[in-house]
This record gives structure tokens, C-alpha cells and sequence, in this order.
């Protein structure tokens, strides 16, 4: 079997004149935490909604686990779960409510037993039985997470999945994306927040007007930029300079041309 989780090549879209990708190619190995980073209208929910199978490419081809997403479009579906920005709960149930309605949509046994098999896994069971209407940010997108779950799909999408959310609550869930890959699950990060890049992924891209324009881990990404000069202590670049750096380059040479 591939190593690969997830292989794009040369995958374009637009809507009418308006091209959001224009040729990306991608790659992500089984059981990693892959960031996609970019700015508003970079392309990146235009990406994981073509791989998720929810939009069609104009042109390109997109496999996730094995399964190519035009031509074998229901089980993708089978084979993912895709969290979007916000929290998909619902607040008049319990967190255990929650969780046992969608075992029961997807015809597992025992759904109570998977309830709490997940609500534990999230440090969630003294909150089981609480109205989610009570959770604190945090808590949600942890139970929301946790719902995508159902069915061990062995890829996860989350789609900027702290937007919104404090510091405390951000890390809370960094920490349950960090358990899912642990786990063996492949997990495609969008983020607008770079910190969150630098501690999750194993592997970073960054999206730049429908292009992936570099794609790395953080060690080689920061040695794109010039040698760190030493003063007192010595200044490692971080992935906001990277980034910075190598969009603004972009752009300059594109004005130059």
C-alpha cells in the first residue's frame, strides 16, 4: 500500500473568471498532521472541499486513502471525516447525546459504548452528561472533533479548526489533534495561524494565489531564509517570517515581471 494518504497532482478550479487553483500538487503520508497554510481566498477550503469530494476539480486528479475522488466519490466519504470552522454540535443534547445520535446514523454497535469510548479519549466524560449549551468553547470543538470521529475514518480534515477560540481552548485542542495522529489518523490542518502550524504539523505548505509554493518541514522552511545573525543569543526565524518572506518574493517578482 502507498504511503501516501492523500496525492494531488495539477488540480485547477475556477468559477468563472476567477481562478482559485491553479495547479496544485500534494502530497501527505499516512499518520501525519499536514498544515496548509494561506491567506483569506488563497484556496484552501476551495482544496479540501474537492477532497473531500464536495466540489469537483476542473482539472487534475485527487486520490484520499487510496481512492481516486471524482471516480470513487462514496468511499472517499466512507474513508474521512472533515471538520469545518465551526463547531457542528447540537447544544440541546448532552456531549454523550451527541455522540451516540451519530454512531446510531452510521449503524454502529453498541453507540453508547462508542459515546463513551470518545468522551474519555477526549477528557470529556465528567461533561458527558451535561447540555452542550454549558461548554466552554474548547470543549466543543473537542466534542466536535470527537464526533468526526465515529467510524475510525483514517483521514481527518479540519478546516481552521481553532478560529475563534481563546489560548486555553486552542491548546486543548491542539492537544486532541496531536492524540489523533498518534493514533495512526492522517490529519490536513487549514490554519490562518501560523503558531499553530509550528507546533502541530510534520510537514507544512503554503498556499499562495492557487499555488503551493513551498512545501517542507519547519526545519527546512526556516532555511530558506537567510542565516540567523548572532548578537547575544542566536535568532532562529519563525514560520510568520518564512511565510512572510517567501509571499511578499512571490508577489515582488510578479510586479518586476
Amino acid at each position: 500500500m502507498s504511503t501516501a494518504a492523500i496525492r494531488v497532482q495539477g488540480v485547477e478550479k475556477s468559477y468563472e473568471q476567477l481562478h482559485v487553483l491553479r495547479g496544485v500538487d500534494l502530497e501527505i503520508e499516512r499518520g501525519s498532521i499536514f498544515a496548509l497554510l494561506g491567506s483569506n481566498g488563497a484556496g484552501k477550503t476551495t482544496l479540501v472541499k474537492i477532497l473531500a469530494t464536495l466540489l469537483r476539480a476542473d482539472a487534475g486528479t485527487a486520490t484520499v486513502d487510496g481512492l481516486d475522488v471524482a471516480t470513487r466519490a462514496a468511499e472517499v466519504r466512507e474513508s474521512i471525516s472533515l471538520t469545518g470552522q465551526f463547531a457542528a454540535v447540537d447544544e440541546i443534547l448532552s456531549g454523550r447525546e451527541n455522540l451516540t445520535l451519530i454512531a446510531r446514523l452510521r449503524h454502529l454497535t453498541d453507540p453508547r459504548a462508542v459515546a463513551d469510548g470518545l468522551l474519555a479519549r477526549f477528557s470529556l466524560t465528567d461533561a458527558g452528561d451535561r447540555k452542550v449549551s454549558t461548554y466552554s468553547g474548547g470543549m466543543r470543538r473537542r466534542l466536535d472533533i470527537a464526533m468526526s470521529l465515529i467510524g475510525d475514518p483514517p483521514v481527518v480534515f479540519l478546516d481552521e479548526p481553532t478560529t475563534g477560540l481563546d489560548p486555553q481552548a486552542r491548546n486543548e485542542v491542539w492537544q486532541a489533534v496531536r492524540e489523533l495522529a498518534a493514533s495512526g489518523t492522517t490529519v490536513l490542518l487549514t490554519t490562518q495561524y501560523l503558531e499553530e502550524a509550528e507546533q502541530l504539523a510534520d510537514r507544512i505548505a503554503i498556499l499562495h494565489e492557487g499555488r503551493i509554493i513551498v512545501d517542507g518541514t519547519l526545519a527546512e522552511l526556516k532555511r530558506l531564509l537567510p542565516p540567523a545573525t548572532v548578537e547575544y543569543v542566536e535568532k532562529q526565524p519563525s514560520l510568520e517570517e518564512v511565510f512572510l518572506s517567501i509571499v511578499g518574493a512571490t508577489a515582488a517578482g510578479k510586479g518586476q515581471s
